[in-house]
């Protein structure tokens, strides 16, 4: 069973955008998608880009580096056959929780 740590705030990431964390020691590119959230893994594997500092449009993001694109709720590219990782997300009270193990 995966153990869930506190990311941050629901309020730190309005709909539409991305946020950089740290949970766990593990920098995580956390997305709010109309109120859902979804984590993954800050590091493109394309070519290590930072995918919390990405344009958002609806459930895709864009690496900034590259222009490499990403489904955040699957962790799946959909430019070529590369998949970045994906984390549990869960939200309590006002927190938004994420499991990085």
């Amino acid at each position: 069973m995966s153990t869930f740590s506190k990311a941050c705030a629901v309020s730190d990431v309005a709909p539409g955008t991305a946020k950089l964390v740290a949970v766990d020691g593990t920098e995580i590119a956390l997305f709010n998608v109309d109120g859902t959230f979804y984590a993954l893994d800050n590091e493109c594997p394309h070519r290590g880009g930072p995918l919390g500092e990405g344009d958002l449009e609806g459930c895709i993001v864009t690496c900034p580096w590259h222009a490499w694109q990403y489904d955040v709720r699957t962790g799946e590219s959909i430019t070529d056959d590369l998949t970045v990782a994906r984390y549990d997300v869960k939200v309590e009270g006002g927190d938004v929780l994420v499991a990085v193990g």
